[in-house]
């Protein structure tokens, strides 16, 4: 599978989570995500990024809940779960609460709130468990291939600084040395980054002697051309994005959006030109992949329409308080996310090795 198509697929379902804040829908998004990666995740070493993704998710939703009751909650309730100290702050401090009465809508409204950001960072983790890093490399266009590059080397030797970490740290337990505290900490960092400089220097050798880092001759109207498609585009990109994610700017953002996609891609073709590359055995995007990346997008899509003519589904409110209702269609259109469990092969495992005896 094209590794693209995988992050297209987690792009699409990440969108549809930032356009609901109903606690079913977002859930319903997290399984559909989770059954994906549990069917289709390989051995690798980065298909192990999934586990802290969610972790970190729920750290991120225990924060935000953590601060609804801290510094209290824009939305106003009646009922009253308990009342913590409230420390009195100056005047050039209004709109900010330390403690005071915490309310269920408040809490309810934040732990809302909290699982949209949640559900958005596990679609991100289920691209990076899903997508070959290497392979993704190598599909990127000439030229953010360094900066690809950078990114993979990094991923790469993360393992390697770990590794690093618990040798030394065994080390000095076996020496009877202390390997936690600041002193601790001192010890082991220092041998740590300078094994890191050792490898970065060894590879940066390496991949100087195989010409890596090499450019083209490029005129200078091709230059400034692709400048200022490239940072139009980016700048489009995220105006777009910002009117998508907004109620406010339903009308312009998806066009502003497409046109700062299809500007960025036009210089991202054109600065293609001053890396000189080929490509061994290029990854096909085949049906699969198409499967594979449009029921992401159908997924966004349908979100997106039912954002705009059914608002109050996708957005349950908490005054007065009510459980919130799972309507139908959208969680129909949630379900489309779940194409790839049965569009793609699950990965085989690798044989055992035999042992002689």
């Amino acid at each position: 599978m094209h590794p693209l198509a995988w992050w297209g697929w987690a792009l699409g379902l990440g969108t549809a989570a930032s356009r609901t804040t109903n606690p079913l829908l977002l859930a319903l998004l997290i399984a559909v995500a989770g059954y994906v990666v549990a069917t289709h995740r390989s051995d690798a070493p980065w298909a192990r990024s999934y586990t802290a993704f969610v972790k970190l998710g729920l750290v991120v939703l225990g924060v935000r809940l953590v601060f609804a009751v801290a510094l209290g909650s824009p939305v106003p309730g009646t009922h009253t779960l308990f009342a913590l100290p409230e420390v009195p702050l100056p005047a050039w401090a209004q709109g900010i609460r330390l403690g005071g009465r915490v309310t269920a809508e408040g809490l309810l409204f934040a732990l809302y709130d909290g699982l949209r950001l949640a559900a958005l960072l596990i679609c991100v983790g289920a691209a990076n468990a899903l997508a070959d890093p290497a392979r993704l490399l190598k599909s990127l266009p000439g030229a953010l291939y360094e900066a690809g590059v950078a990114v993979v080397v990094a991923m790469t030797f993360a393992p390697h600084l770990v590794a690093d970490v618990q040798r030394l740290r065994a080390a000095r337990r076996l020496r009877g040395r202390p390997d936690r505290g600041l002193r601790g900490l001192l010890h082991v960092g220092l041998p740590v980054l300078e094994g890191a400089l050792e490898r970065s220097v060894a590879l940066a050798a390496a991949m100087d002697s195989r010409g890596y880092g090499r450019t083209a001759e490029v005129p200078a109207p091709v230059r400034r051309t692709t400048a200022a498609l490239t940072l139009g585009g980016l700048l489009g990109v995220c105006a777009g994005t910002y009117g998508v994610l907004t109620a406010e700017g339903g009308g312009y953002g998806l066009p502003v959006l497409l046109a700062g996609v299809a500007a960025a891609l036009a210089g991202l073709r054109l600065g293609g030109r001053r890396s000189p590359r080929t490509r061994y055995r290029p990854d096909v995007w085949g049906v699969r992949a198409w499967l594979v990346a449009g029921s992401g997008v159908a997924v966004a899509g349908l979100l997106i329409v039912s954002a705009a003519y059914d608002s109050a589904a996708l957005h349950p409110g908490v005054v007065p308080l009510t459980s919130p209702d799972l309507p139908l269609l959208p969680a129909a259109a949630i379900l489309l996310g779940l194409l790839p469990a049965f569009a793609v092969p699950a990965p085989t495992a690798a044989p055992p090795e035999e042992k002689t005896p």
